[in-house]
């Protein structure tokens, strides 16, 4: 194998988590910003657990997450493969939210610290 073989064929392995990540069935995103008291909450109340849940295992976890919480939706904290999801909110404020997309598309979109067990019923609805 010559070295520019071995170069295209170690940035070919390189691409395959994120084609993997993309091919992805089912992702939950948070969308928060860092100087957001609510989304700190949850992440003080809910995020560890979450973390080591059975669901949590299941399923792709992306977090958007922007310096400021009024720059949350702001297409460039929405790279790639995210700008579609981001098309898909009919509002775009609120924070902290969690969204739920199959197959590149939003089936679960709420906001606000208590509607995370909501997301998670539906979760469970969707993994079932």
């Amino acid at each position: 194998m010559n070295r520019r073989t071995f170069v295209v064929a170690g940035l070919l392995a390189g691409s395959m988590p994120l084609s993997a990540r993309a091919a992805s069935a089912l992702e939950v995103i948070y969308v928060g910003g860092l100087d957001c008291q609510p989304c700190t909450a949850w992440k003080n109340k809910y995020k560890a657990r979450w973390l080591a849940s059975p669901e949590y295992r299941q399923v792709t976890w992306i977090e958007v997450e922007s310096p400021k919480l009024k720059e949350a939706y702001q297409e460039r904290f929405w790279p790639g493969e995210l700008k579609l999801v981001l098309d898909q909110l009919p509002r775009k404020n609120g924070t902290p939210r969690f969204l739920i997309v199959r197959d590149g598309r939003v089936v679960a979109n709420e906001f606000g610290v208590s509607h995370w067990t909501k997301i998670l019923e539906m979760l469970r609805n969707q993994l079932a």
